[in-house]
């Protein structure tokens, strides 16, 4: 036997007529290069999520980057010291291309967001 009679990736599968016939449109889509198709797949879902679907014009850039800052990576957010410790230990356990975004370990509220709620405290109900 030879291994071009077992090895699927040799050649494309076709679509078979049958189901050619039925579809009234089909697209074939990946990112570029073909390297995180999951990743690619949700872009697409928030893209297509904003268009209007009245033209075939792209999103303005200013409306939606076309890359996520995590692109690519999988992301690891750690609560304490310990668990960060233990992300470092792995990483270097089983060697891993990554980046450290944020050093800051504490968790600061924005200036914004309301430190103190602005609803009345409930006192509960009268016991019986």
């Amino acid at each position: 036997m030879r291994a071009r009679e077992f090895i699927a990736e040799e050649k494309e599968g076709k679509i078979h007529s049958d189901h050619q016939s039925v579809m009234p449109t089909t697209r074939r889509v990946r990112d570029l290069g073909g390297y995180d198709r999951t990743n690619h797949w949700n872009r697409m879902g928030m893209a297509m999520a904003m268009h209007d679907g009245k033209t075939t014009e792209a999103i303005p850039k200013d409306k939606m980057d076309p890359n996520s800052w995590v692109e690519k990576y999988n992301t690891a957010h750690p609560y304490t010291k310990e668990e960060d410790n233990m992300i470092v230990g792995a990483m270097k356990t089983i060697g891993s291309d990554h980046d450290h975004l944020i050093k800051d370990h504490r968790s600061l509220e924005p200036d914004h967001v309301h430190k103190v709620s602005p609803v009345t405290g409930f006192k509960g109900y009268k016991r019986r």
